[in-house]
């Protein structure tokens, strides 16, 4: 039996699942919303400690990638991942959980050649655009800002 591309394509897209980007976009919102509200009680619960500014955002930062590792080991951030998609995305527990998901997958290849080398499959490209990026920016800042 030979398919065609479009064909394929055709029949692919009449067996894939419907989904409903409004119940999607809203529950994205409100999980993305909810990992950044625990970020900002926690940086409260720190300045009202009597942290600075700064050591605050640094232990928020510190406990959120924390927290996004042991829930990535335990096998519970996939599951809300699975449930709000691009809402666990937030920045800092996503790319965590994108560090801490290659390690665990690695890891019986070895300390050198299975977490050591993959640990940054999948945040590589991120961390390299990032930087670029950045640098660009940069650049186009330093001559707009003159």
């Amino acid at each position: 039996m030979n398919i065609t591309p479009q064909a394929y394509s055709e029949m692919a897209q009449k067996a894939a699942p419907k989904s409903n980007v409004v119940v999607n976009t809203a529950y994205a919102f409100l999980v993305g919303g909810a990992i950044c509200t625990i970020g900002q009680l926690i940086r409260n619960a720190f300045e009202n400690m009597g942290f600075s500014q700064e050591d605050s955002s640094l232990w928020t930062s510190v406990i959120l990638v924390s927290l996004s590792a042991l829930f990535t080991g335990l096998g519970l951030y996939q599951k809300l991942a699975s449930h709000a998609g691009a809402g666990t995305l937030v920045p800092i527990t996503g790319f965590s959980n994108a560090v801490s998901s290659s390690a665990i997958e690695a890891q019986s290849e070895g300390l050198v050649l299975g977490v050591g080398t993959k640990i940054f499959n999948i945040a590589g490209p991120v961390i390299l655009y990032g930087c670029g990026a950045a640098f660009i920016y940069g650049i186009i800042y330093y001559f707009f800002s003159r």
